[in-house]
């Protein structure tokens, strides 16, 4: 009797992994070049949008101003305090709501009603309350990220086996272990995914809250330089936002892998 033989797997190579970060090499670099050309051949008034080279320039003179920093130290402490206070309030009111029938009863109307609102609605009232300070910003960026880990977390403890919490209290572990064992490693992936939505949508509000309530920030300092028609600044401060929403995506992302490691579906994009 014979055996078909068989074909080994074939395993992607090193030019396979890294044809897809090529070609995103290669569209931010087209980009960046319609960026400087169509301005400098006039196809678009230079005045309204300078040449890249022009706001590469003027981000070189930012980045020697101690006012910059300091912007941009504001910008990351109201962000990173807002997203600190959102993530416990909802891992704790996520536990809460979705544990105890009575309170889910009682709350999951009035979440279902908060929820939705958008929270630049809310600026009026923490200009009120607040006025041009970081507790403004703060308020804004608590209450929109609030409701992403909150939501994930209550999805957490509804999906946690019930066979498991039955077998915990069969064997007695007790209220820690059950939640160190059981009821934690289940909603971990949960916990993680709504921090890492939660912080894209705090660095949203963050800059937001700085251009219309003119907070000390980041956007702060574009809507000065807007208002001062610094264009190629202008466009500089807004580059660096960007930057700094591409390094949170960055980085939660990486903090999700080294966090949930164990997961299937990180084992199985690793693979």
């Amino acid at each position: 009797m014979t055996t078909a033989p068989v074909q080994a797997r074939k395993q992607p190579g090193k030019g396979s992994r890294r044809e897809p970060l090529l070609w995103g090499m290669l569209g931010i670099g087209t980009l960046l070049a319609l960026f400087e050309i169509i301005p400098r051949f006039g196809l678009i008034n230079s005045r309204y949008v300078p040449p890249l080279s022009d706001v590469l320039a003027a981000l070189g003179g930012q980045l020697t101003d101690a006012g910059f920093w300091t912007a941009l130290g504001s910008t990351i402490l109201g962000w990173l305090l807002g997203l600190a206070i959102a993530s416990v309030l909802g891992v704790v009111g996520g536990v809460v709501v979705a544990s105890i029938p009575l309170v889910n009863r009682m709350l999951s109307s009035t979440i279902e009603f908060l929820r939705p609102i958008p929270s630049v609605a809310l600026v009026p009232i923490a200009a009120l309350l607040f006025g041009t300070t970081m507790q403004a910003t703060l308020l804004l960026v608590v209450f929109a990220s609030f409701w992403q880990v909150l939501v994930q977390v209550m999805y957490g403890v509804r999906d946690i086996d019930r066979v498991a919490l039955d077998t915990a209290r069969t064997y007695r572990l007790g209220t820690f272990w059950t939640v160190r064992r059981v009821v934690w490693p289940s909603i971990m992936p949960y916990v993680v995914i709504g921090i890492r939505l939660a912080a894209a949508v705090a660095l949203i509000l963050e800059i937001t809250g700085e251009l219309v309530i003119g907070s000390p920030g980041i956007g702060k300092l574009i809507v000065i330089a807007q208002s001062s028609v610094a264009t190629s600044t202008m466009y500089a401060l807004v580059l660096v936002a960007a930057l700094l929403g591409v390094l949170v995506n960055v980085g939660t992302r990486h903090i999700e892998h080294r966090v949930l490691f164990w997961h299937a579906s990180v084992r199985s994009e690793g693979a």
